[in-house]
């Protein structure tokens, strides 16, 4: 049990800790001070949600077609080792969070910004419902859950990490360095899952 939660953790953590549109926000929101819990609270909820569907519905199927298992074991492990090789391309580009200092927003122009960011991005689907979903599942009835469980901790540590640390993660996330460092740690992360799937 210990382990699924903690490989969720790990899973989560490493597929939602990237530079992208939605953490920009969130960081936006949490320097300003601007509407930081509702804004939080939506987005490690819709991670919550789209992973609890994954689990759910893959898990039907999978029982029903055993030999899905398979496909979607080697199909996440390939998800993942190119998910980890984009992690290292990241880190070796020159790239930097940047945080718009204009005027603030409403809450809902700001709740409509975060669930744009989280709704209309395809690649949420792809992480939540699809990858995460498949892992999950390769742990059995119990155990799927226990790994969702993790990975939904993972999104809302994050989130409330982000926007209520942001005054003092501001002045580091703008350097280039900091997510070279986090996207190394990223790369090592997924290339290890996609790697045990393999072996385990």
């Amino acid at each position: 049990m210990t382990a699924d939660l903690i490989a969720g953790f790990l899973s989560g953590a490493a597929l939602i800790i990237a530079i992208g549109a939605q953490n920009s926000f969130v960081l936006r929101q949490g320097i300003r001070c601007e509407h930081v819990l509702p804004v939080v609270l939506v987005c490690a909820s819709a991670d919550a949600l789209l992973i609890a569907v994954g689990i759910a519905g893959l898990g039907a199927l999978i029982q029903s077609t055993p030999v899905l298992l398979d496909v979607t074991r080697y199909g996440g492990s390939a998800f993942l080792v190119a998910y980890g090789f984009a992690a290292v391309r990241r880190a070796l580009q020159s790239r930097a969070l940047t945080v718009d200092s204009s005027a603030g927003t409403s809450l809902g122009a700001a709740m409509a910004t975060c669930l744009a960011f989280t709704f209309l991005n395809p690649h949420v689907y792809l992480d939540t419902v699809i990858l995460l979903g498949s892992l999950a599942n390769q742990r059995g009835h119990s155990g799927r859950w226990v790994f969702g469980g993790g990975a939904a901790a993972a999104s809302f540590v994050w989130f409330f990490a982000l926007g209520y640390g942001a005054r003092l993660l501001g002045p580091v996330f703008v350097k280039r360095i900091a997510w070279r460092v986090l996207d190394w740690l990223i790369a090592l992360i997924m290339l290890g899952l996609g790697i045990s799937l393999l072996v385990g």
